[in-house]
């Protein structure tokens, strides 16, 4: 009988790890991607952009698991879709919120 597979977004934090890990052991065929939203350095505000520990994280843990691990560039889309209304909504004066948009238009439709 051939397993069920089951694709999940792997952060490297622990609520997508442990989701992983109860998916394959209960005996899913488990695949975690990756979403890499940002790489363009030369807007950061710092020398640090996470996401690179973060890729890592998760890559460690799909070793670990022994599932296959993907990296996904979302970052045109992210642009697109979060940072550009995000500043369009600055200039007229309001405050988005780009977490509540992002979990909308990146993780649960482009992702």
């Amino acid at each position: 009988m051939k397993k069920e597979r089951v694709v999940i977004g792997l952060s490297g934090g622990v609520d997508s790890s442990v989701a992983a890990y109860l998916l394959k052991e209960a005996g899913y065929e488990v695949v975690g991607l990756f979403m890499k939203n940002w790489h363009d350095e030369t807007v950061t505000l710092s020398n640090e952009c996470p996401w690179l520990e973060d890729s890592n994280d998760a890559m460690l843990v799909a070793e670990k698991l022994g599932i296959p691990f993907q990296t996904v560039d979302l970052s045109k889309e992210y642009k697109a879709r979060i940072v550009d209304y995000m500043f369009d909504e600055y200039a007229k004066g309001r405050t988005p919120n780009p977490d509540v948009l992002c979990n909308r238009e990146i993780k649960f439709d482009v992702f």
